[in-house]
């Protein structure tokens, strides 16, 4: 049994904070929308209910949805306060031994099967993980991942919905295909779909998967799986150790004073002895703005790095993309690298030797995914060179680092 956690409007209810004067004005039905982020599209983020019962919609344009509904209050973006707070729920859902899997800020799954033991069944295990939360959330649970989506959208705040076996399936045929917006693949099939009528999940699955696959590719036998309540395996996260450091930046705000800022903070990060004299592979640039909501920004290096020079170069460059002057600044470790000493065979005068070249494939693989996730560097293995099948001549298997 998968269960899915979900919280909904968490950017918002970020951004907008507890106790504040947002969030009393949502509270009271006042319309609140996230302010979109720089850019050429100016597009608004998670709305609250007020604003969705006129028509403002996430991902909307600022025009339109001002046009909409004038009196729409604009929240300040904070996706540093967002990635605090939800890093904070996955760490509660862990401490009941739950290995989780997030899809996104939100939106969470674990397997419940091994706590049975330790709770007493599912229900037991749904009780365990609202109390760790210690806040409202929409708790579903079914045979897959999918299945579990639809039960949380559908599962009121404090009463979850659990579906089992041949009933999963029967429920989910007559859910609403917008479920399929919650995936990425998928989420592009939804204004083909409703153009073609297709309303249900039911209707999908019955169009076939040879039809959709013909029509939308990859995406649409996706789509035919999920309607039929198929789905991948979880693949829960890996703990990841926690190394970072932030400082008030004063008046040094921008310029040449805030990337001053940025160096004290690499000599810091890297005198850490928590660090044990690994590099860093990738890293996230955080400030808290003057004007109010924060900045964010995943940087993957080149190379796992660990000289401060270096970084700071590296790192001193996207500071450019800081919407407002910087009240704070931080710098975490998002994933390390080997540790410094094994990088001097990187640098190897003779890039024929076999174990040179071994060492910077396993370095390029590193990188890869870090950059797009596990399945990002896959070999193809010849399985059956004459199959009329093209799909069982070569198959992709992971390499191993």
């Amino acid at each position: 049994m998968i269960v899915c956690v979900y919280l909904p409007r968490f950017e918002l209810t970020a951004a907008a904070g507890d106790g504040s004067t947002l969030a009393q004005q949502a509270l009271a039905g006042r319309a609140l929308a996230v302010a979109p982020s720089t850019g050429v599209e100016q597009r608004v983020g998670e709305v609250s209910g007020a604003a969705e019962a006129v028509g403002v919609r996430c991902g909307m344009t600022l025009g339109e949805a001002l046009a909409r509904c004038p009196e729409l209050v604009l929240v300040p973006a904070d996706p540093v306060r967002s990635a605090a707070v939800w890093e904070k729920a996955l760490s509660a859902l862990e401490s009941i031994g739950a290995a989780v899997e997030p899809a996104r800020a939100g939106l969470v799954y674990f397997e419940a099967d091994g706590l049975r033991g330790l709770y007493g069944g599912d229900g037991a295990v749904i009780a365990a993980a609202r109390r760790a939360l210690g806040r409202p959330a929409r708790i579903g649970a079914g045979p897959t991942r999918f299945c579990a989506l639809a039960a949380a959208l559908a599962a009121r705040s404090r009463r979850p919905l659990m579906l089992e076996g041949k009933q999963a399936r029967r429920w989910l045929a007559g859910r609403p295909i917008g479920l399929l917006g919650f995936r990425e693949q998928t989420a592009p099939l939804l204004p083909a779909l409703t153009r073609l009528g297709v309303r249900t999940l039911g209707e999908l699955e019955r169009l076939g998967r040879p039809a959709l696959t013909d029509r939308f590719g990859a995406s649409g036998a996706l789509a035919h799986r999920l309607a039929r309540g198929e789905d991948d395996p979880l693949r829960p996260r890996f703990p990841e150790e926690c190394l970072e450091e932030s400082m008030e930046v004063g008046d040094a705000s921008s310029g040449t004073a805030l990337r001053r800022v940025l160096g004290v903070l690499v000599d810091r990060l890297l005198a850490r002895s928590e660090r044990r004299g690994r590099t860093l592979r990738a890293v996230t640039l955080s400030a808290r703005l003057l004007s109010g909501g924060g900045w964010r920004e995943r940087v993957v290096f080149r190379q796992a790095q660990c000289d401060p020079e270096r970084i700071w170069l590296a790192l001193s460059l996207r500071l450019q993309g800081l919407p407002a002057p910087a009240a704070a600044l931080g710098l975490s470790v998002e994933h390390f690298g080997p540790p410094a000493s094994d990088q001097g065979a990187l640098f190897e005068r003779d890039p024929a030797r076999p174990a040179v070249r071994a060492i910077r494939l396993r370095e390029a693989v590193a990188q890869m995914r870090a950059v797009a996730g596990q399945d990002a560097a896959l070999r193809a293995v010849c399985v059956d060179p004459d199959s009329r099948v093209p799909e069982r001549r070569v198959v992709l298997t992971p390499i191993p680092e």
